[in-house]
């Protein structure tokens, strides 16, 4: 409220220069009151000062602040040396220490996906509370999001932090080749230490349903129906719920031509999971409309470089080989490259290679074949661009005819161990012919495939 509003509304006898004040406190008091109790109701609360994370959360603003201005300080390029991956990085903070893992490798992958370290810092530091997501998770972890939404961040234990940062150099050889991977994108691996306190650590990842501005509903597949249902909200409720695989039956992904290029990912981001021997990992999916003017659109040179020029950062990375090192980034001079990716000519994208050669899943025998490791969907080779008009290329975005999809990979850290298989035989028994999330990795990769196969037009 302005000073001349608050003039207008006050009682006729006018206030003092005291009662101003007080007014001006107590509107303010109401306005964020309101405001938490709004995040609330969507399953979000303001991390303020009075919330009990409220100083983790300023001791993480801080040392992520300091860690990435070391990084802006360095000025980091796209090469990571085997020394990268193993590098450790702590810095002395007032009331605790904060360590740092393998910084220029995430950095580098930060900078392949367009994004500044500037506007990196920009977020995850802004002066603005963090929000803690109350997530329906069975996990003990605790999620905090920036106040735009646009990262999350989740605390793991020591031997998650392990699992990923072992596995980190081919998880890049992963984005690498497949820079439209499906995968949630891991940002940063950190560690708090607060004397006489735990050890803390934490991951830095981007959000798969940003922005979130006008999606209807959300939804954690899993591929299997024990426990998974959830009872959606209200009608006209605006809370929060992420629905799962039970609540999506009767329901379908409606791509059209974009549909190849999604089973064909699916596939190749879950055989890259099998191998790890990963299982219980969830297909985020979200849904809203598209605007009219973006629905039909046709395809055309002029709309392809229309809409390439209003989603891609023009800062971007640079091109190599012909081929955009920022998914979906276009270079503005080469139409070359736009041509040929809309009517489908040969661009040298990689290969499937060993993703489907060893283990082939037989879910798309029009794909399959002698020469599967060439034999890719017409769509595929190009992948999909994921424009969303006056923003950044999101990764986990797909326009079909009506709607508008964000769907990501997430929770890929539970390991096919001795616990995971006694879960297993525990499960078989207690839920005789239904099926459920614990099962083998490879019996995993193929259920989800079959889902989304299921589900997709």
């Amino acid at each position: 409220m302005s000073r001349t509003e608050m003039e207008m509304s006050a009682p006729a006898g006018g206030l003092g220069m005291s009662g101003h004040h007080q007014r001006s406190g107590t509107v303010k008091r109401r306005r964020w009151g309101g405001l938490r109790q709004q995040w609330k109701l969507l399953g979000l609360f303001q991390i303020d000062h009075q919330h009990e994370f409220y100083n983790l959360t300023c001791m993480m603003k801080e040392g992520l602040a300091s860690a990435i201005q070391s990084t802006i300080d360095k000025s980091p390029t796209s090469e990571v040396s085997d020394d990268d991956f193993k590098l450790k990085v702590t810095q002395i903070h007032k009331d605790f220490t904060m360590e740092t893992f393998a910084g220029p490798v995430f950095a580098s992958l930060r900078g392949s996906l367009g994004m500044t370290e500037q506007e990196y810092q920009q977020s995850l530091c802004s002066e603005s509370c963090y929000l803690q997501f109350i997530s329906n998770s069975k996990s003990k972890a605790d999620f905090f999001l920036t106040n735009d939404k646009r990262f999350f961040l989740k605390t793991q234990n020591k031997r998650e932090i392990k699992f990923l940062l072992t596995n980190l150099k081919i998880y890049m050889e992963h984005l690498r080749k497949y820079p439209h991977s499906l995968l949630v994108k891991f940002l940063g691996v950190h560690r708090i230490n607060i004397s006489r306190s735990q050890k803390k650590y934490f991951i830095v990842m981007q959000s798969v349903f940003y922005p979130d501005d006008r999606i209807s509903a959300r939804y954690d597949i899993k591929g299997c129906e024990v426990s998974r249902w959830t009872e959606p909200a209200p009608e006209g409720s605006q809370i929060i719920v992420v629905l799962k695989d039970l609540n999506f039956e009767g329901q379908y992904i409606i791509l059209d031509q974009e549909r190849p290029w999604l089973l064909r990912q699916v596939e190749i981001d879950t055989l890259f999971l099998q191998r790890l021997s990963v299982l219980d990992y969830s297909l985020l999916l979200a849904h809203q409309p598209l605007h009219h003017d973006e629905r039909h659109q046709c395809l055309s040179f002029a709309t392809l470089i229309m809409r390439t020029k209003r989603s891609v950062n023009p800062r971007s990375s640079p091109v190599y080989a012909g081929v955009a090192a920022v998914p979906g980034a276009v270079p503005e001079d080469d139409c070359t490259l736009l041509l040929s990716e809309a009517d489908g000519s040969s661009l040298k994208q990689p290969q499937t290679g060993d993703a489907s050669k060893d283990n082939t899943l037989q879910l798309f025998p029009k794909f399959a074949g002698s020469d599967s490791d060439t034999a890719e969907p017409p769509d595929f080779r190009a992948q999909n661009r994921r424009l969303l008009p006056n923003l950044k290329n999101p990764l986990h975005v797909i326009d079909g005819p009506e709607q508008r999809y964000f769907i990501g990979i997430i929770d890929i850290f539970t390991v096919y161990g001795f616990k995971k298989r006694l879960e297993h035989l525990w499960k078989r028994l207690r839920h005789p012919g239904r099926s459920f999330s614990t099962v083998s990795p490879q019996a995993y990769c193929l259920r989800l495939c079959q889902w989304v196969q299921d589900h997709t037009k």
